[in-house]
């Protein structure tokens, strides 16, 4: 008899995660029940004790949870590390970020950007202190919780705006509205880096032992890769 795995994954993996949790359940009798949430977010579900089996979200994060007993490394695997992107409204007209000193220059002459608060806009808040653009980038920044709303508001906006956001949730939703510009130049890239392990408090069988061990196979990783999750 099969198990239900409840995951809960940072949503920048999706693209990738779902075709491995599909391939997993063709080959397992397991079924999986993945809640997609912001890093912040996972952090809340799991220090109130949210029931779940396994998490998938930035190693930073896991290794801080593990040393709180929130979460543990009873078993944990590398998934990957994900890039930042950007993106503009699909029609308009990409902007120069082929360099660090035309990516600093399509920031300053964007009517608005927008990004989430997320580990992708903790990272791009550091960055734009670093290139010395950030009270100008301040003053015209929406941010929101997650990649959804970003989304939401690019696809829906108007004049010249740039945004963020994990390459593999731009690419994956380059049909609905927005155009994938391309990565942050190599200079100033920022890879975060995905982990995956076993729940403290889940009470978990051996489904949850197969799921992780799967998720750490070169039959996933060759799907992560193609996915952009490296």
């Amino acid at each position: 008899m099969g198990e239900e795995i409840i995951l809960l994954s940072a949503g920048a993996v999706k693209p990738g995660l779902l075709k491995v949790i599909d391939a997993f359940e063709r080959t397992s009798q397991h079924k999986v029940r993945t809640i997609f949430a912001t890093a912040p977010e996972i952090r809340q579900r799991l220090n109130s004790g949210e029931a779940s089996d396994l998490v998938i979200a930035p190693a930073d994060l896991i290794n801080d949870l593990a040393g709180k007993h929130s979460a543990a490394a009873r078993a944990q695997v590398s998934v990957g590390r994900i890039g930042v992107g950007v993106m503009v409204r699909d029609g308009l007209r990409s902007p120069q970020i082929s360099t660090v000193e035309l990516f600093r220059q399509a920031l300053l002459n964007a009517d608005s950007v927008v990004y989430n608060q997320a580990s992708t806009g903790i990272y791009l808040e550091s960055l734009f202190d670093k290139l010395g653009v950030a009270a100008q980038v301040r003053s015209k920044a929406t941010r929101y919780p997650d990649f959804a709303a970003v989304l939401d508001h690019v696809s829906k906006g108007n004049g010249n705006e740039i945004s963020f956001g994990a390459t593999t949730v731009i690419i994956e939703n380059s049909s609905k509205g927005i155009k994938f510009v391309g990565p942050l130049p190599r200079e100033i890239q920022n890879y975060t880096s995905y982990m995956a392990t076993v729940v403290a408090h889940g009470e978990f069988g051996n489904g949850v032992i197969e799921l992780i061990d799967y998720l750490a196979s070169p039959s996933a990783k060759r799907l992560f890769s193609a996915a952009g999750i490296a």
